[in-house]
């Protein structure tokens, strides 16, 4: 399993910045699986304690309506120690399964108008792996894990498609 840890390269102006994925080998009939973790909640006690202006790109704008989605997708970001509990976890209950796990602080700052992965539903294609459901899943974070299984070739080959 492939594990790619980015380092910041300037100091982070906030301590949840930092963003995680993995890729399972083969997940709900499909090969290679990207899977974007990120928390699903948050108190509001948190979200009013940030100077948003001080994270989006556009200052002024953090009560906007079309800023919400920004701002959730600092909130859904995880501190570096959240991070690290989740890599850990990972590593002990599915390295196996998995390919490749990635992470990186996400940009700031942060430009207003983004669609946060707690907001989207779940569809046809696209849907969410819950950890809050996995029983030995015990870190005190409220984790959800975000795929899209059209972005995704399947393991098998229909006949239609060999064709």
């Amino acid at each position: 399993m492939e594990i790619d840890i980015v380092a910041p390269t300037s100091p982070l102006p906030i301590d949840r910045a930092f963003a995680l994925s993995m890729t399972i080998k083969s997940f709900k009939g499909r090969r290679d699986v990207d899977v974007h973790l990120f928390r699903h909640s948050w108190d509001l006690e948190e979200e009013q304690a940030i100077d948003w202006d001080a994270l989006l790109a556009a200052p002024g704008m953090s009560e906007a309506a079309e800023a919400a989605g920004s701002r959730h997708v600092v909130l859904e970001a995880l501190t570096e120690d959240e991070r690290d509990k989740v890599l850990a976890y990972l590593k002990e209950h599915y390295a196996s399964w998995l390919t490749a796990i990635h992470s990186g602080a996400i940009p700031f700052p942060v430009p207003v108008g983004l669609m946060a992965l707690s907001d989207l539903t779940e569809g046809k294609s696209i849907g969410f792996i819950h950890f809050e459901r996995i029983p030995h899943f015990k870190l005190g974070i409220a984790l959800r894990g975000f795929y899209d299984l059209s972005q995704h070739p399947p393991i098998v080959q229909t006949e239609s498609s060999a064709g």
